[in-house]
């Protein structure tokens, strides 16, 4: 069966030695995070996704969700009580402001919580992302009356939402979107249509759910300048806050799914629900943005959530499992064979694997650390610098870490043979969970068209310029230093192919745009390459101060480090190479078939 171990000690090392959060404790809820503090509020972490979720997590995907005959669905056995124990610890408030009852910690502490959650149940998890992407929609665009109704009760964890964007014709194009709203005398709207896809849209774990709905306001422009948000709960709630009457919103079906089976995904009906507008009319994409943005942060630590847990299980089977004899002469002589993890291609896989999972969660912290800085900082300057890499990094977080969230489960199940592909060893299940997040929150093709088309030139660039200067100085900084010479060389060479690339797309993508298509994915994977990168390089620095200043304790770990630092170095950053050719390639021949040919 498998197993999990929360990484709190690699979280530790990222946040502490590489990051240096104790340099921002001025930032409003920085200066309770000690490194003490922190350790704590990791272990208790640990303890939640080691003992109360992972149980479940195979259980659950066995068991699924059922709808009942009056709509109402419910959650694998034991969800109720894991979730209650989630709720009852404050972990939903956890970066959430104090005023409307959250603990007003770090988001970059409760990204580091997640991936231990969502590696030890990444459908259960599902209920309460949902819900904090709810909550921070509604606490940039709701009115003070619409806070005080819904945020409390979300943040403590006794309602929940979920967003509703997508229908049966339409998905990425919102604009071809056909929920319609219709406007009431007391200010309220009644809210018609069908949504599907619709992560936890019901279930038995809240007393309500408050669902955010796209719709279109009768008269209103076609396309997406047409749209408006809404707040439709489950059950209406009253003056005093209690619950009122049920909505006319229902669960018409539960989607028969290839993986997430604890999770519920709905087809949503509604059928003249009261709704009531969130932000300005025809505005609703700029509020859901709000939403949209958080949960593709979520999905890039979904990818990195189930490639840990895949591999850690990979790394137990291949110290285990005997079968053929070392190359270099027998490792095991007193067994009838060796561990297969004297194998180089075994060893390949895992490394790889770790490779990416350590560099990963280095992006996603440091990530995560930019939204804080630009939320929290009272520096403007310092808050645009920090929003410009956050929303520069999203896409290529969301999309490469699910990218290879996908693979590296495939090459981890590829570690087990054939017991890899039968269900009592769980791997097939990672495969199956991590193949939605190259789906969801939008495609990973959009991800990278986003990068391409709209991130790169946002404010003349400013953003990517910042970023290529960063990592440039830390090359230039480190290059003459003998222990950081061969990471820089390596780094430097990848920076070099993503501006390389960059430059092709401002002379070639003008004129013809397809180019731009064409070579969109492989750039998101360049880019995230190089940062993945840099990542290592700044990990390789800190482990050699470790090292260094004598850190005894931790020094295997260290030196552990370094050598993983080097083998990406070595054999997965030459990638940006391949992934520079591609694109110069352009799209003729790629758009040259007739669609008939197909």
């Amino acid at each position: 069966m498998p197993v999990y171990k929360a990484p709190v000690n690699d979280t530790l090392f990222v946040l502490n030695d590489v990051l240096g959060l104790e340099r921002y404790n001025k930032l409003p809820g920085f200066a309770e995070t000690s490194p003490d503090t922190i350790e704590a509020i990791l272990g208790e972490a640990a303890k939640l996704a080691e003992e109360v979720l992972f149980p479940l997590n195979y259980s659950g995907d066995q068991e699924g969700c059922v709808r009942r005959d009056d709509g109402t669905v419910s959650t694998p056995k034991g969800y109720k009580e894991a979730y209650r124990a989630y709720r009852e610890g404050g972990w939903l408030g956890l970066a959430v402001p104090e005023e409307f009852g959250g603990q007003g910690l770090p988001y970059t502490l409760h990204c580091a919580v997640g991936e231990y959650t969502s590696a030890a149940n990444m459908s259960l998890m599902m209920y309460p992302g949902l819900t904090q992407g709810a909550i921070a929609a509604i606490f940039v665009h709701g009115s003070e009356a619409q806070k005080q109704t819904y945020l409390p009760k979300m943040i403590d964890g006794t309602w929940s939402g979920t967003m509703n964007l997508t229908e049966p014709h339409c998905g990425t194009d919102l604009g071809l979107l056909r929920t319609k709203a219709v406007p009431q005398a007391d200010g309220s709207h009644s809210i018609s249509g069908q949504k599907i896809f619709i992560s936890a849209g019901e279930h038995d774990m809240t007393d309500n759910i408050v669902h955010l709905v796209l719709a279109r306001i009768e008269g209103a422009p076609n396309g997406t300048k047409g749209l408006s948000l809404f707040i439709v709960p489950k059950f209406l709630v009253n003056g005093d806050g209690s619950l009122g009457s049920r909505n006319a919103v229902a669960c018409g079906a539960i989607e028969h799914k290839m993986g997430i089976h604890g999770s519920a995904t709905c087809v949503m009906n509604y059928d003249e629900a009261t709704g009531f507008l969130i932000g300005e009319q025809n505005r609703g994409l700029n509020a859901m943005f709000v939403m949209m943005n958080e949960a593709r942060l979520a999905v890039g630590l979904q990818g990195l959530a189930v490639a840990e847990i895949a591999y850690q299980n990979a790394a137990d089977y291949a110290r285990e499992r005997i079968q053929g004899r070392s190359l270099s002469g027998p490792k095991a002589p007193e067994r009838q064979a060796d561990p297969i993890i004297v194998h180089p291609d075994i060893r390949r896989s895992l490394m790889t694997i770790r490779a990416f999972n350590e560099a990963g969660r280095a992006f996603l912290l440091w990530t995560a650390l930019k939204s804080d800085i630009a939320h929290r900082s009272p520096d403007e300057k310092e808050r645009q610098a920090a929003d410009d890499i956050l929303g520069l990094a999203t896409p290529i977080l969301k999309g490469v870490m699910s990218d290879k969230g996908f693979d590296h489960a495939v090459m981890a199940q590829q570690v087990f043979g054939g017991h890899g592909y039968i269900e009592e060893h769980g791997m097939s299940q990672y495969v199956r969970d991590a193949r939605i997040t190259m789906i969801y929150e939008g495609a990973n093709g959009i991800q990278a068209l986003d990068l391409v088309g709209r991130k790169l030139a946002h404010n003349g660039g400013r953003a990517v310029m910042a970023l290529f200067k960063e990592i440039g100085d830390f090359c230039e900084e480190n290059r003459n230093e003998e222990q950081m010479a061969f990471f820089t060389k390596h780094l430097k060479n990848g920076l070099n192919d993503v501006q390389a690339a960059t430059i092709w797309f401002m002379q070639n993508a003008m004129a013809k745009p397809d180019n731009a298509g064409a070579g969109s994915t492989d750039y998101m994977h360049l880019f995230g390459l190089v940062i993945l990168g840099y990542m290592w390089a700044k990990m390789a620095k800190a482990a050699q101060a470790g090292l260094a200043g004598g850190d005894s304790a931790r020094a295997d770990y260290l030196k552990n480090k370094l050598i993983t630092a080097r083998f990406y170095m070595e054999r997965i950053m030459p990638e940006t190479v391949l992934r520079k050719a591609r694109i110069e390639t352009g799209a003729d021949t790629m758009m040259e078939l007739a669609a008939d040919a197909f």
